[in-house]
Formats: C-alpha cells, structure tokens, sequence
C-alpha cells in the first residue's frame, strides 16, 4: 500500500474522540426535558406523508465484547415473547397518538439480535403493524441477523413477514480476531445464510465489516474483505470498532495492548476502502460501499441519500418512529429517546403512556447546522445557495464558520469553491473531525466519544 503522505503526527492530530453524527444534535446532548406529553404532541403534528419505523429488538444469545448497542444476553425465549407481546402495545399507543393509518416507507428491525424472532412472535408483530400501519409493496423492510441464529424454518418465517433487505454482521473471519471479541462466526454459515435468502428470492444484502478489532492486521483485514466481496453484497458497510468501555462495560474483555493503534487503525481503514474499491464498489460517504445500480448508488448520484441511525439510506421520511427500548425517534420538532430500562418501559405502556427518557428539541439554527454536517459527512461538500433555501438566515451563521475554517485550514483538508466548501479528497478520511468544527455542543468536554479514525 503506497505511502500518501500521512505523518503520524497528522493522524493524531485529527484521531482524537468525536462523534459519529447519525443525528444532530447528538444522542449525549438529549436531556430529560422532552417529556412523553412533548412527544404525543409531535407525533400528533406529522403531516400526512409517508413515516418510518425503526424497532429494537435487545436479546442475544451470546454476549459479543466489542458491541457497542443496547443489548440483554439470554438463553430463555421467554422474554422475547413477552418483549413482543408489549412492542404489539407500544404500536398501538403510538398509532393512536399519530391519530391515522399511515403509510409506512421503510421498516427496520435492528438489535441485539432480531434473528432469534421466531415464526409466531413474527407474525404477532406484523399483524399488529398491518393493523395500525399501512406496509405493502413499496414498503423497504431490513433486518439485521445473525447467521448463527438462523435455520431454514426461521428463514420461511422472515420471508413470510416480507422481508426485503437482509443485514449481515461479519466483523473479521478470522478465528484469531473472533476468539477476542466473542463471536465465533463461520465464512461457511455466513455464505449458507445468504444463499438460503437468495433461494428465497431475498436479493438484497446488506453486510458489516470492522477495521480496528483486537488482534486485527492488513491480512486479516484483507483476507476478510476478499470473503465479503465474493459473496456479492448489494451494499457494505465498513464500521471502526468503538472501544468505549466506559459506556460498555463488557468491553472491558478486550484487553488494551490487543488494540492496534491509532496508525494501525487509520491504515487499516485505508487498505479496506482500496480493496472494496477493487471489486467494484462505489464508495459513499464515510464508510458504506454499493454495488453500481443499487437503488442506494442511484439515491446517492441524485444527491438524495440520507444519513440515520442506521447509516446511509434512501429514505427521505421526515419521521422516523423508534419502537421498543432505548430507540430513537427523529420528528420535524426533536429528538426523542425510549428509556434503557425494560421494566420501565413496560410500565409506562401498561398506562397506555410513551415511554420517554430523554430528548432534545432542535432550534431552527441547530438544523442548519445539522444539514451542513449531514452534508460533509455524505457529500464532503456545503452547497451555499441550498443552505440558504432550505434554512434562510440561519445559514449565514453556518457559511461564517465555514468561511473560517476554510481560512484557516493549514491541511486544505477544507477549502471553499464557486458553490460554497467541500472536504478534499485528501482530507476525507478526517470527516468526522472536519465536520465536528461545526458542532457548537462540543464545547461540553464532559462528553466521551470514540476515536475519529
């Protein structure tokens, strides 16, 4: 791999801690100001176009050390049942306070391990969507396995519920990598799992891959990536690992002196983006990879992909419903977030309540500043003019800051142009950093986050 001239200087430099800006402002900026009665307003206010749905499902059977989601490790089915029966409450709740049978755009079903859903606790989910919701044919419905999870009576249960985009975790196939994060995971049960849901005419696959793992090298790396690429996904996503353990303890399993390094990591990042390149892959935004063609590559050539929760998307709903705990929910007013606890949570529904924690209402000068990160962090760019339509004077502050940054950039990792700014290509491995100069919030230093690179 060609040296580029990064110094290790340079990457330290832009290594340090920030966040990886699925939202804005930020989850650790939400507070318990946004009470339940804030959130029966907002979804009483959404306008009559089309929303999404995201629901957590938290169990897993086995508890994987380098997770960084909200998740409960059992080996009983019981709880999932029961967990079921109350998100069938919860969609009624919250289809009562939208107050109409909506249409639903996109569907998705992240975790934990949805996988270990089986045939009845499915079909009790999607009859009481099918209920409240509109879902049919133009509906995208995504979920997120696990292949160890999954038999050939479980994959006639996830095409029953119509599935039609299958998520797959695959990390690092090698025994060495896998033995220190606790997810021993086959390339044979990986490769079975996708063929069964392409025999079931499920063709669109969505794989993660992680860069920064313990025991982690470029020939892992490499030997991985040439696994995941031969199974012809549609998309990939090429995730850093989050080592927060002050935030999860149980990546406290993972040992420091089995990390690599920051230089290690950054270069690792780099080798994987040139061998999914290799293969084919357009590369979109910070860190996801679509075969031409797909309908995400065509979002994302008509400068209408978004960025979420769930990464890069073609959705354009402005409201997103996060159902189940700890999931967030995106409205035109705010952010909203479930609690963590599952007992809570089912108390408050058991009151026919929401079940709220915390949330963040977003000023109008905060969503131009949103926009503007969301841009960089998709498109390395800040086009003026539509800045100014799409948010009027609170843009000037927005474009004053980029003025700055682009002035003094000594890198030019950041400069303006005829349309207003853009990250240079050499700077683009660095976006997180350059577009956490927007984030007026991070002036608050009590927050943690994980390294940029």
């Amino acid at each position: 791999m060609a040296d580029t001239g990064y110094t290790r200087e340079l990457i330290e430099r832009y290594a340090h801690p920030v966040p990886r800006y699925t939202s804005y402002p930020t989850a650790p900026h939400f507070s318990e100001a946004i009470k339940a009665s804030t959130v029966t307003d907002w979804l009483s206010e959404t306008d009559e176009a089309a929303i999404s749905l995201y629901i957590h499902i938290p169990y897993c059977d086995r508890l994987c050390w380098f997770c960084a989601c909200h998740t409960q490790h059992t080996l009983k089915y019981e709880p999932i049942q029961r967990y079921i029966g109350d998100l069938c409450k919860e969609v009624a709740i919250v289809a009562e306070k939208v107050g109409s049978r909506r249409q639903i755009s996109q569907l998705h079903l992240g975790g934990g391990s949805p996988s270990l859903l089986k045939a009845q606790e499915l079909i009790r989910l999607r009859e009481a969507l099918d209920t409240y919701f509109i879902i049919d044919d133009d509906t995208e419905i995504s979920i997120e396995f696990d292949p160890s999870d999954l038999s050939a009576d479980a994959l006639a249960a996830f095409k029953d519920f119509r599935l039609t985009r299958a998520s797959l975790g695959v990390q690092d196939f090698a025994p060495r990598v896998q033995e220190y994060i606790n997810r021993p995971q086959s390339y044979r049960e990986t490769a079975d799992c996708i063929d069964g849901f392409r025999a079931l005419g499920i063709n669109s696959i969505n794989i993660d891959a992680l860069y920064g793992l313990p025991g982690q090298t470029l020939d892992t790396l490499e030997a991985t990536l040439d696994y995941v690429c031969g199974l012809e996904p549609d998309r990939i996503a090429l995730f850093g690992y989050a080592h927060v353990p002050w935030a999860k303890p149980h990546q406290r399993m993972i040992a420091n002196d089995t990390l690599p390094d920051v230089h290690a990591r950054f270069w690792q990042a780099q080798y994987a983006r040139q061998i999914i390149g290799e293969y084919g892959y357009n590369p979109l935004g910070i860190d996801h990879f679509v075969r031409p063609g797909d309908s995400l590559d065509l979002a994302y050539s008509l400068g209408r992909a978004k960025r979420n929760f769930q990464g890069y998307t073609t959705d354009t709903s402005p409201t997103l419903i996060g159902l189940g705990v700890s999931s967030i929910s995106r409205y035109n007013q705010g952010y909203a977030q479930n609690t963590k606890s599952v007992h809570e949570w089912r108390r408050c529904l058991d009151r026919g309540e929401l079940a709220i924690e915390r949330g963040i209402k977003t000023s109008g000068l905060n969503m131009a500043w949103g926009a503007a990160i969301e841009s960089l962090m998709t498109y390395f760019s800040i086009d003026s003019q539509a800045l100014r339509q799409a948010h009027g004077a609170q843009a000037d502050a927005v474009l004053a800051k980029a003025s700055l940054i682009a002035a003094t950039d000594l890198d030019e990792f950041f400069v303006q142009t005829r349309r207003g700014y853009r990250i240079t290509p050499a700077g683009r491995p660095f976006t997180r950093t350059l577009a956490s100069r927007f984030d007026p919030f991070l002036s608050d230093r009590e927050t943690r986050f994980s390294i940029a690179v």
